[in-house]
């Protein structure tokens, strides 16, 4: 199947089972490496344990003792963001740049041994499971009844009736769009890679659009009434005010410059866990360029970059350039590396260095 024949009839349309999606895979980390990544501050990493049918829940960061006391079935461990630390995960990414990187979220990673689960629920974006070791048993249903279980700490399905189930062995890939319910059970020990595409809420794009406009909107003018009249309720905010305020809030203008800004912003700012760490000696711009022209370049893991129309949006950060720079920069944006060159544009290198010194890049030597 082609990537055109996926979007047209399976994004955000359908579900899409793919038997052996990829041969041989059977995971990236093992079992206790995933635990020590999520004992570790800069993860974000979940706990859910089933017990007498209740739910639990804990955020990490957790603790190798309370990882060793866990019982024998029935929990869940999960871990976000594992493409912050594994080369191999964001490998893994690679995989899926038929999705625009706008909309990509992150690789989650969950373990859980026989029976375990998070109980069947509802995701408000599209997602691929795909299954790396043991075996899990999905169910999904297109059902609309959202009621959920009282006084669970997590939005678990009250009334869950499966439509359709499969055992996907390492390997499997299953495709969910947005809002089908589904419920994943483990068979066995098993590991499963959740690679998810992030859709924010219209009203979470409209606030921070707001938000956007406050930091970069500027008018001229204050609110001014030379002709007040009396009034004989001064409690009461008046007609004329409210015809003012309405003028004044009609100087409130944005084009698509305004909108792509705001979108290459937002959707490359970090998360607020997320720091970057500098060189602690970092090589001159000379030679930082001339170990890119040697050895690449590529992006820190936690990265983000996306283009606009002759800009790039790093880690939040608006960036404007030319257009011999632009067509450098695009390789980066669009592979995550830039692979050895003969010659760099002037402005493209001082571009790169900023991002190096800042923590953004590393040498594809390591440096």
């Amino acid at each position: 199947m082609t990537p055109q024949i996926f979007l047209r009839d399976y994004w955000q349309k359908k579900p899409l089972l793919v038997r052996n999606a990829l041969p041989g895979f059977n995971g990236l980390l093992t079992k206790d490496e995933l635990m020590e990544l999520a004992c570790c501050e800069d993860a974000q990493s979940r706990l859910v344990v089933q017990k007498n049918g209740k739910w639990r829940l804990k955020h990490g960061p957790l603790s190798s003792y309370e990882l060793a006391k866990l019982p024998k079935k029935q929990w869940t461990l999960l871990v976000q963001d594992v493409n912050h630390f594994l080369p191999s995960a964001r490998d893994l990414l690679t995989r899926f740049r038929f999705i625009p990187h706008a909309r990509l979220d992150d690789l989650m990673v969950s373990y859980a041994p026989k029976g375990g689960g998070i109980g069947p629920h509802f995701d408000s974006y599209d997602v691929f499971l795909l299954q790396g070791l043991g075996s899990r048993r999905w169910q999904i249903s297109a059902q609309k009844d959202d009621q959920f279980v009282a006084d669970a700490p997590l939005r678990i399905l009250q009334d869950f009736r499966p439509e359709q189930e499969w055992v996907l062995e390492a390997g499997d890939m299953l495709y969910l769009p947005p809002q089908y319910a589904h419920n994943g059970i483990a068979e066995e020990d098993c590991m499963t890679y959740s690679i998810g595409f992030r859709a924010p809420s219209h009203h979470e794009l409209i606030t921070q659009f707001l938000v956007y406009l406050q930091d970069n909107f500027e008018t001229e003018g204050w609110y001014s009434d030379p002709n007040l009249s009396w009034q004989s309720h001064p409690s009461r905010i008046s007609a004329a005010m409210q015809r003012q305020t309405r003028s004044i809030l009609k100087k409130i203008k944005w084009d698509y410059k305004d909108v792509e800004n705001f979108l290459g912003i937002y959707l490359s700012e970090p998360k607020s866990h997320i720091f970057f760490e500098q060189p602690e000696e970092p090589l001159s711009s000379r030679l930082f360029l001339q170990q890119v022209m040697n050895n690449g370049v590529r992006l820190d893991l936690k990265s983000r970059l996306l283009s606009g129309d002759g800009k790039f949006f790093m880690n939040g950060e608006v960036y404007n350039v030319g257009m011999d720079a632009y067509k450098l920069l695009l390789n980066l944006a669009d592979n995550h590396e830039i692979i050895p060159v003969s010659r760099i544009d002037e402005e493209a290198g001082k571009v790169l260095y900023q991002w190096y010194v800042s923590g953004y890049l590393e040498s594809n030597n390591g440096e």
